[in-house]
């Protein structure tokens, strides 16, 4: 439906068919499967965080006769989430109209609905990436040879050090290991990785390895690979694609597996479902005086690392780095 001049259409339907087209796509998106969406009833507020001292005590179960069972004596502390609205409008002109659906009735609602939610789905993607990918939020550990090394490199050795030293700092393992695209690349040319790969996987093309063939290498869950891009030239500059997943680093993860905000994981998404707890939301309303129907793609988000803080709003209990172990000087 063709909306009217000034008056916002709500096009739910447009936000479900363009997710599922980008998924099937493959833009290389991995963010909200590392940080999972979590829907929340209020924009701003708080979430329960389990006390970092509470994860691993073992405490007196047994029970005398006549007498009662001990009880966890800790409280849930809060953690913080403020969610900002992130958009992007879209106009087609009414002639620019004509020429798409000439012999496609109704293919620009598609075509300007998946220009708008990668954009905003792009932004999304480098937002967590920073976070994630950083030095100042998690301690880096140096792997002895880049990854990118061929030869020398001992990346099964350095995941192998990395789990252990995972679980030693959580008492948990990993269920995901996060690497970039090129550095995906790197691993299929690696002595390490296709020595193991010729008896795990007798007559494999190394160059068809899958994410899920090297999950079983380096004997973890999942590999998500980082295969987001973006041009990071100025306006009117030559273009320059760039990795929003920097292949400097990689990183060991305990991803959300549930909806159990107290589970220890490394972040989530917080979306307010004021509109939508899944999709973003996806709007169009008509601009008269540019003879344009105009397509908003917005959703109301916070990518938050599961911390607590006190009333002072000083880190208390930092879950997120006891779940997520970052290697870097993964490439020369």
């Amino acid at each position: 439906m063709r909306p009217a001049n000034g008056t916002p259409v709500y096009r739910p339907d447009l936000g479900v068919s363009v997710m599922e087209y980008l998924e099937q796509e493959g833009m290389g998106m991995i963010g909200t499967q590392i940080m999972p969406v979590f829907p929340v009833a209020d924009k701003q507020g708080a979430y329960k965080v389990i006390p970092a001292e509470a994860l691993l005590k073992m405490p007196d179960t047994k029970r005398s006769s006549g007498g009662a069972y001990n009880r966890s004596g800790w409280e849930y502390e809060e953690g913080l989430y403020n969610c900002a609205e992130q958009g992007h409008e879209e106009p087609i002109d009414d002639d620019e109209r004509k020429i798409f659906e000439r012999r496609n009735p109704g293919i620009v609602d598609s075509i300007v609905t998946r220009r708008g939610l990668g954009i905003i789905s792009r932004a999304q993607e480098y937002r967590i990436a920073n976070k994630l990918f950083n030095e100042t939020n998690f301690t880096a550990h140096a792997v002895t040879n880049e990854w990118d090394d061929a030869v020398n490199a001992t990346p099964i050795t350095d995941v192998k050090d990395g789990v252990s030293a995972f679980r030693a700092q959580c008492g948990m393992l990993p269920n995901a290991l996060i690497i970039a695209w090129s550095t995906f690349q790197d691993l299929k040319n690696c002595d390490q990785i296709v020595n193991r790969l010729k008896y795990t996987f007798p007559g494999i093309d190394i160059n068809k390895m899958t994410s899920e063939q090297l999950a079983a290498i380096f004997d973890v869950p999942r590999v998500f690979v980082g295969n987001a891009v973006y041009d990071s030239a100025n306006k009117g500059r030559s273009k320059s694609i760039t990795d929003i997943w920097n292949s400097e680093y990689a990183a060991l993860a305990r991803v959300a597996t549930t909806l159990d905000p107290t589970e220890p994981c490394v972040g989530r998404t917080f979306i307010w479902d004021e509109d939508s707890s899944d999709n973003p939301i996806v709007e169009v309303y008509r601009e008269e005086q540019i003879r344009s129907d105009v397509y908003r793609v917005r959703h109301s988000v916070d990518e938050r690392l599961i911390q607590s803080f006190n009333s002072s709003g000083t880190v208390v209990s930092n879950i997120a780095a006891s779940c997520f172990f970052l290697f870097d000087n993964i490439t020369a």
